[in-house]
């Protein structure tokens, strides 16, 4: 005999979870089930207790700053479970009453109408990978914040750079050679390029680390394939695969333009059509690093020895694939600019035909390994 499904809704913090449960039927009752402290030791109990009465427990939560250890410990038991993206949650307008209770019972009940939709789980490797390149994002923001305000204080005293590049060796030498008026003042410019020096250590240790621990990676075929694209350096790919995951789990390139917020807003009724900027949802982390790889083809089409060293070993049909994204690519981007469209509205329009040849690779390189 199949058992009744019985749909349990999960608010999870950091201290405590609140739960409701919603019985099986469109009439089914939803009610609360109670507060719990935030361990899993706490959530087992209340399983337990579920389980004895001899339903198929279905449990979902929203994607938050907990992660998913009560995911992965719930499917490590067997049981069904899933983690909704907040975002997509539908939320009557007028209600203006919330509560830990009442978010429980919404997921049970929308859960059970299937209502919610489902964020993408990385396995804890993948995970680890992501953890790994986004510590090198924050530390590559430092560096820049450590930058700016050097800038800002060489200026706010006087002190203007007349080279042409800034942070190269020459500008280094011209600020060593600087005399602040008050010894305060010189504290404070060499504490800041000392910070300056602790910023760029740091990136250079991660982004070591990242060259050394995604080749045990096992997308790590993937990344290598991606590089083949101009623009796609190893923080890139390795970036593109950390945050996203399996690019073939996705049933189209539309799909993933979709996914990364790269299609245009759309508000249309009627005989009415407008379309508006990208819509900037999902991965932000993608997307930003998408948009610095387009800049790569506002130059001419051509395989530089960068791009021919990142090449050796890729098979004929992924190198097939990178030389007819630089055609199209770098086509469009001149016609684009011919026709006065702004640098960044182009670079944003080729970052999202980019993300297309990405999902393209990744099909042939995991396809032909099947």
């Amino acid at each position: 005999m199949k058992k009744s499904s019985m749909f349990v809704g999960l608010d999870v913090h950091k201290l405590s979870i609140e739960i409701a449960i919603a019985e099986a039927g469109r009439d089914g009752e939803v009610r609360s089930y109670g507060g719990i402290e935030g361990t899993l030791d706490a959530l087992d109990k209340v399983v337990r207790k579920l389980v004895s009465k001899g339903c198929d427990l279905r449990f979902v939560y929203e994607a938050g700053p907990c992660g998913y250890d009560v995911y992965r410990h719930l499917t490590a038991q067997g049981y069904d479970c899933v983690v909704v993206a907040p975002s997509k949650i539908p939320r009557q307008s007028g209600n203006r009453i919330k509560n830990d209770r009442r978010d429980a019972q919404m997921l049970a009940r929308l859960h059970r109408a299937g209502e919610l939709t489902a964020v993408y789980v990385p396995c804890i490797e993948d995970e680890a990978m992501r953890d790994l390149t986004r510590a090198r994002e924050d530390a590559k923001a430092l560096e820049r914040k450590a930058k700016q305000l050097i800038l800002a204080f060489l200026l706010r005293h006087g002190h203007r750079y007349s080279g042409k590049s800034p942070w190269s060796r020459a500008h280094f030498r011209w600020i060593s050679i600087l005399k602040m008026p008050h010894p305060a003042q010189q504290i404070v410019l060499q504490e800041s390029l000392d910070t300056l020096a602790e910023c760029t250590s740091r990136v250079d240790r991660l982004t070591e680390q990242i060259q050394m621990l995604s080749t045990q990676w096992r997308l790590f075929p993937v990344i290598q394939a991606l590089q083949t694209l101009r623009g796609v350096s190893l923080i890139v790919a390795t970036t593109t695969i950390a945050e996203i995951g399996d690019l073939t789990r996705f049933e189209g390139p539309t799909e993933l333009m979709s996914y990364l917020g790269l299609v245009p807003s759309e508000h249309s009724s009627g005989r009415s059509t407008r379309r508006g900027s990208i819509t900037k949802t999902g991965n932000g982390h993608v997307r930003r690093v998408l948009v610095e790889a387009a800049w790569a083809y506002r130059l001419p089409a051509r395989v530089s020895r960068k791009l021919l060293i990142r090449q050796e070993g890729m098979s004929q049909e992924v190198c097939a694939i990178s030389w007819k994204a630089q055609l199209r690519l770098c086509a469009r981007y001149k016609r684009f600019i011919a026709k006065g469209k702004s640098h960044q509205l182009v670079v944003t329009a080729i970052a999202r035909e980019l993300c297309a040849f990405m999902w393209a690779i990744a099909q042939e390189v995991q396809g032909s390994r099947v």
